[in-house]
């Protein structure tokens, strides 16, 4: 009977031990789905955010494109002038809207540097050299937007400047990466812009002294220098292999950082610290956490993407349109001509399908003709 007990209490002890196991390896697989999940929305977001950013950057230069004087000063081939009107452009914004730093250059068709809106000492100074994306431009003639290397990480709308069917040269908006993870932070994400080193530039770079981090340069200079010294304990491999991991009560994410042409040149480490965790664990339905728009905002706002012009009879036309009553009265002048001239073009019916596309908040009257 001795010997019975003894196998009965060993088989009872081998069945809570599997069980006991079994518990905690669901557990682990729980907690495992449950911060993937987070990374899936986390990810959703800051994707958002980025195409918003873009968006935003595409439009102004598309307007800015459009500007009479401009191209008055290739024309006329006064880089002088040209800088005199970028520079008086970038201050009126930077005083008078949320962009506080703002680069603007124009190019003429050879990719040589027309002018600048800080500097004039690179009048003339070839890029194209370094600026591989540039070679599509010449080809499709099209108007692009992206994250693109250089002499620092920055994204670049890029936009012809054209007087008829001349083609006089190109507009750039530029905008650090640093604005881009300024604003992340300010919604509760670090960010740590990871470039790939092969993508320094071999002279006159400007992130040559920048802090490099397992095979990568730090690309943003208001990285948190802080977190830092958590994600060098970080296990790379493992990081890498799944593309999260929870350490000290923060989510490290990992993500590809992609160029304008789509080619990936690096990563973004993203780190949630505790609180921000917090609130992603608690809160990750119908409203986006770090944007302002709802899901159905955010679906127009794909949808938008997916048709980018939609009523209108091309994109060009769209941005021009949507930018007029948010621009300043003498930034106005030449665009309103522009518009009217390209409405003209459109048929009663297309101008009635392009008030029916949009909500208003106020009763419009009148009578299209």
């Amino acid at each position: 009977m001795k010997s019975i007990s003894k196998i009965y209490f060993v088989i009872s002890f081998i069945v809570l031990f599997v069980l006991l196991g079994s518990i905690l390896f669901f557990k682990e697989e729980t907690k495992n789905d449950n911060l993937q999940e987070i990374r899936k929305f986390v990810v959703e977001d800051f994707e958002e955010v980025l195409a918003f950013e873009k968006a935003n950057l595409l439009t102004f230069a598309l307007a800015l494109a459009e500007d009479g004087a401009l191209k008055k000063t290739l024309i006329r081939d006064d880089s002088d002038e040209g800088y005199r009107l970028l520079d008086s452009i970038a201050a009126r914004f930077t005083e008078n809207t949320y962009l506080k730093k703002l680069r603007l250059q124009i190019l003429n068709n050879d990719f040589e540097i027309f002018a600048q809106n800080w500097k004039k000492e690179s009048m003339g100074m070839p890029i194209s050299w370094f600026r591989k994306d540039l070679k599509q431009l010449k080809e499709n003639k099209k108007p692009k937007v992206g994250l693109e290397t250089g002499r620092r990480l920055t994204f670049k709308a890029t936009i012809p400047i054209l007087n008829g069917e001349e083609e006089l040269g190109y507009l750039e908006v530029i905008k650090f990466i640093d604005e881009f993870t300024g604003k992340l932070r300010q919604k509760g994400m670090e960010v740590f812009a990871l470039m790939d080193k092969e993508y320094i530039i071999e002279k006159d770079s400007l992130m040559n002294n920048f802090p490099r981090f397992k095979g990568y340069v730090i690309a943003n200079e208001n990285y948190n220098s802080q977190l830092m010294s958590n994600a060098k304990l970080l296990p790379w491999d493992e990081l890498v292999d799944v593309s999260y991991y929870k350490q000290d009560g923060m989510l490290f994410i990992l993500k590809s950082m992609l160029n304008g042409e789509g080619q990936e040149i690096g990563q973004y480490l993203i780190v949630l610290p505790p609180n921000t965790l917090t609130r992603y664990q608690k809160s990750r339905q119908n409203i986006s956490l770090l944007t302002r728009f709802s899901d159905e905002e955010i679906h127009n706002f794909v949808k938008r993407w997916e048709n980018p012009s939609g009523a209108y009879q091309n994109v060009h036309d769209r941005e021009l349109i949507e930018l007029l009553p948010k621009l300043f009265e003498e930034d106005k002048v030449h665009l309103k001509e522009v518009v009217r001239t390209r409405l003209e073009d459109y048929t009663k019916e297309e101008l009635i399908n392009i008030i029916l596309e949009k909500s208003h908040k106020k009763k419009k009257t009148g009578e299209i003709k």
